[in-house]
């Protein structure tokens, strides 16, 4: 009987690799042979700590519970994103995880909440659309507390995500794959040798060894060694849209208790995040090389950090774009081997998080046929664009006008798909579902809403219940959440009773 051809080899380990090494061992067991091969002279990039809700579902996934991540990750709790400056100067919204308000019913049809809630605001009788959100009010009162399992009705649907240190977490899946059995192979790759088909045979390290497979998947960071410098993948690049294409990034001293959501504020080229975990904040501006040179782009990143830097800034280079195909011969590219949006809504690790679960659902076998690698490269591609649509509304909606950036960003001509789904919201407040959507309706409208893009119409429906109804029923919702969130424990409180990694620093507090 010949050798079965089941060796999966992964180059590179980082977030990506352990990632992918500790859910495919989880997966196949023994059905497969897995090999990682990272170099510890080679460090990782780890500027993204924020996740979003599916990084829960990723390591439930792996029997890991969620006090138990936390608590080895430095975690804290994230309710969503927090938005300042990014309609105009002195503006802030944000962007929960979970819905708005509750649909109301009339003659037996449900109406959409977001409609009523248009219809009331055009009338100025309605609140900030962020009060009838639960995970909102959470956020913005600094709460915590798990949502409930049976939530009796949409008006308490809310999730959460983490912000956890990335150099931690990979650790944790680390420690997860090699107890599944996944080889670890510490070297530097110094070429890789391929069959007469093009197929890639083996990754030869600098030690003379190397390292034969069936099936390579490339975690190899920016530089992409295996789906770019070996097989030639090119690379779509997207900066017409996505003007950013530096960062520089830094962590700091915390100097109040850790909020449960991520601050990002809009600045002159670009923006800044704040990330807070347990014991430090982790710091970066994001920004367009063409309108803002290093020097000043890490000067306006030191200037808005209140505590002391505990480290050397690091500047990152990159494009914005996707790999033209992510899966080419015997060779799938995930992370930023795959493609690189910028971490505005954290995005980074849910990316690498469906494209493992793509393998998964598609990799039933090692025979691998080309109907296999065309789904996974199709439904990738409308991953990347759908997000890719979703992150340059953020730059299009704003209504600023005091720098060149800001004015191309109003100016710039955007994708047909995203346009329409514009067009369509503005013209009825209905908002389009496609197919491989990483943000749902909640999404889109916190964005539209927070960015003042509201139709001028609304269902006609409402008019058959009467105006004070319409009036009772979203005060009652918005009494009902402050009610809740009154009795919830703080966020900090939260933390330090579930899942302090170690004695909090009372003074920093």
């Amino acid at each position: 009987m010949g050798r079965p051809n089941n060796r999966i080899v992964i180059a590179g380990g980082g977030t990506a690799g352990w990632m992918t090494a500790a859910a495919l061992s989880q997966h196949f067991g023994s059905q497969a042979e897995i090999t990682l091969v990272e170099s510890s002279k080679i460090g990782s990039i780890g500027v993204g700590e924020a996740t979003i809700p599916t990084i829960r579902n990723f390591y439930r996934s792996l029997g890991m519970q969620d006090l138990d991540v936390i608590r080895a990750t430095q975690a804290t709790c994230k309710l969503g994103i927090q938005f300042n400056n990014w309609h105009k100067p002195g503006s802030s919204f944000i962007h929960p995880f979970g819905t708005y308000g509750q649909n109301i019913q009339t003659s037996g049809q449900s109406i959409d909440f977001h409609q009523l809630w248009l219809q009331q605001h055009h009338q100025g009788k309605a609140a900030p659309l962020g009060e009838y959100s639960l995970g909102v009010t959470l956020a913005e009162a600094e709460k915590f507390t798990f949502p409930s399992p049976n939530p009796p009705s949409s008006l308490w649907v809310y999730d959460w995500a983490l912000h956890f240190d990335a150099a931690l977490f990979a650790q944790l899946m680390k420690d997860h794959a090699t107890s599944k059995g996944v080889r670890a192979v510490d070297a530097v790759i110094h070429r890789v040798s391929q069959h007469e088909d093009g197929r890639i045979k083996a990754l030869h390290l600098e030690d003379g060894s190397e390292v034969e497979g069936d099936l390579f998947i490339d975690c190899s960071g920016f530089r992409a060694l295996l789906i770019e410098e070996t097989l030639g993948v090119p690379y779509e690049n997207w900066q017409y849209w996505l003007l950013c294409d530096s960062a520089v990034a830094v962590q700091s001293e915390r100097v109040e208790t850790p909020k449960p959501y991520t601050r990002v504020n809009a600045e002159t080229a670009g923006w800044q995040w704040r990330i807070p975990l347990q014991q430090r904040d982790g710091n970066g501006h994001v920004y367009a090389s063409e309108y803002l040179n290093d020097e000043r782009a890490e000067q306006i990143l030191r200037d808005n950090i209140p505590g002391q830097l505990t480290g050397d800034p690091r500047r990152i280079r990159f494009t914005p774009g996707r790999r033209v195909r992510t899966w080419e011969k015997n060779c799938i590219a995930i992370g930023l081997a795959a493609g690189f949006l910028e971490p505005l809504e954290s995005t980074s690790i849910a990316l690498i998080e469906t494209a493992i679960e793509k393998i998964k659902t598609l990799v039933t076998h090692f025979d691998i046929q080309p109907s296999m690698v065309n789904e996974f490269n199709q439904t990738t591609a409308l991953e990347y664009l759908r997000v890719r649509d979703f992150l340059i509304l953020h730059y299009k909606a704003t209504a600023r006008d005091d720098s060149d950036f800001w004015r191309y960003c109003r100016n710039m001509s955007i994708p047909d798909t995203l346009q329409h789904k514009l067009d369509l919201f503005l013209a009825s407040g209905h908002i389009v579902n496609y197919r491989w959507e990483m943000f749902h309706q909640p999404s889109w409208l916190a964005i539209f809403s927070g960015f003042d893009l509201l139709p001028d119409h609304y269902d006609l429906r409402l008019n058959q219940i009467p105006e004070a109804q319409r009036q009772s029923y979203l005060e009652g919702l918005r009494s009902s959440l402050r009610n809740a969130v009154a009795g919830a424990p703080d966020h900090y409180q939260f933390i330090r009773e579930h899942g302090a990694a170690a004695e909090p620093d009372e003074e920093a507090a």
